[in-house]
Parts: C-alpha cells; structure tokens; sequence
C-alpha cells in the first residue's frame, strides 16, 4: 500500500508539471467532474454520472487525486486514482485514512470501483447522461466500529446516477445538476464499518448536486448527501457541503469546499473545510 501511496503521488506531481498543451482527451474542459471522496468522478461528497478524465470515443484517459477534510475532531485524507475507457467506463481505487483526534487513533479504508454509463451524454440531447456504479469497501482496522456495534468491515455500495450540463442558461451561465440514489448499509461511508449487529439491511438514500459556472474554469454550488443512520449506539446526519472548483485546465482541477457533517460517532457539529487536488492523463 505504500507503494501506491507514493506511486499516486509522483504520478500526481508529473501530472501537474506536464505541459498545458499535450493529449489530455477529446471532452470539453469540466466534463470530467472532480473527485469525490470515495475516488470516483463526482463532487467532494457525491458521485456524479459523468465518466473520469476527458478522454471520448476510442480513447483513454488516467487520474490521479489527494483531498483532505479538516472537522473539529477528524482529519480525513484520501489518495487514488482511475482509468477510463471510450467515455463510457471508469475503473478507481482509493485509500481513505482517518484520524480520530480525541482517541489519537486512525482508521484506514481501501476502496475499488466501478462506474459505466448506461445512457445518454451530460451536454448533448434533451435527456441526462445516466451511469450506474458500485463501490466495494474494506475497511483495515474495524476495532472502534466493532465497539459501537458495526456487523461487518466490508460492504458494497450500488448507485445510479443522472447529471446534466445546460449551456447558457439562466443568466447566460452554464449550470450543472445532478442526482443519485445509493443503496449502502455504510456507516459514515464506511468508516464506522457496516450494517448494525441488529441490522445489517441495506437502505435507498438520496444524493444530489448542483452548480454554477460564471465562467468556462469556475464551478460553484453545493451538494447533498442522506446518511443510513444504521447504528444504535451512535446518530448519524446527513452530509453538506458548499463548493468551489478551478479547472485550470485538461491536466489539473483544484476545489475547496465548507463541509457539514454533522455527527460522527457520538461526536457533533463536526464541520470544517475539504480541499481536492486532481491531475489528469
């Protein structure tokens, strides 16, 4: 795992000192999305149905990403990377690695993933491009979850997605919408474990996007997230966040976002910052 760890990064780095103006895919600048935490093509907190990097019909494309949530009592770091193929399927993996401040512990979690999009395009037609994904989580030291009652350390998140691009709308901007629904049994994304030992059912929960772009590089809007809120012992709230994103160009994004979390493990009002570095190759 270190390997990888370090691996992402040189490959993050070469990335970003690659020239502006080489291959980078056929897509218009931005369709590529950002990256969520989970390491697949979205916002920071959602997965989006657009299909990672810029690459189209008959090509290829690579990513690499780090992004970091500061809250009151966590820090959560994350590392990964993707390929996709033809616009139309996308292969990830990513490392979570979270800090609990309080117990001066950490929790790691390796996750994989698969997205392919089923139907439609995100700019062209009058319908949303849709995609359908899964996301299978391990999570490496169950022991805090296993003491607030987590059935298991591994589980499966399903989701289908819908976004859509209109250009110049309202106000001559362009703006983006997005929607999904997940079905998980994963206690805050996975890092509390899975399922409850009372209740390991899996739930629908919705997921949703929107932003502005006043300009062609600029993204700014917010997202949402429902939580399962499956274990007994502990409460669990809903995700939020309010975003900004830079597409300096077909090689690199950067965001910032102010993150609402809510409670996290018996632990409220857990709010702060997240900031997402990503290359594109």
């Amino acid at each position: 795992m270190l390997k990888l760890k370090y691996g992402i990064r040189v490959g993050l780095l070469l990335v970003i000192l690659s020239s502006p103006d080489s291959w980078a895919g056929s897509r218009i600048l931005a369709t590529g999305g950002l990256n969520s935490i989970e390491g697949i093509a979205g916002g920071g907190i959602t997965p989006w149905a657009v299909i990672s990097g810029y690459s189209s019909s008959d090509e290829w494309s690579a990513t690499a990403h780090y992004s970091a949530v500061n809250l009151d009592d966590f820090k959560l770091d994350v590392q990964g990377a993707s390929l996709s193929f033809d616009n139309r399927v996308e292969i990830a993996v990513a490392q979570q690695s979270l800090d609990v401040l309080p117990l001066n512990s950490s929790i790691k979690q390796q996750m994989y993933s698969v997205k392919a999009r089923l139907y439609g395009d995100i700019i062209y037609g009058n319908w949303p491009q849709v995609s359908a994904g899964l996301i299978y989580k391990e999570n490496k030291d169950p022991t805090i979850p296993q003491l607030l009652g987590a059935r298991k350390d591994t589980g499966t998140d399903y989701y289908v997605a819908a976004s859509k691009l209109f250009l110049h709308g309202a106000g001559g901007y362009n703006w983006l919408f997005n929607a999904s629904a997940r079905y998980s049994n994963a206690n805050q994304n996975g890092l509390l474990g899975f399922g409850d030992i009372n209740n390991d059912d899996r739930e629908w929960l919705a997921e949703a996007s929107f932003a502005v772009m006043p300009r062609e590089d600029i993204a700014v809007g917010m997202e949402y997230r429902q939580q399962p809120n499956v274990l007994a012992s502990v409460e669990e709230d809903s995700w939020k966040d309010f975003f900004v994103a830079w597409f300096v160009n077909k090689h690199l994004s950067i965001s910032a976002a102010y993150v609402d979390l809510g409670s996290i493990a018996g632990l409220p009002d857990q709010t702060g910052y997240y900031i997402n570095f990503q290359g594109y190759f």
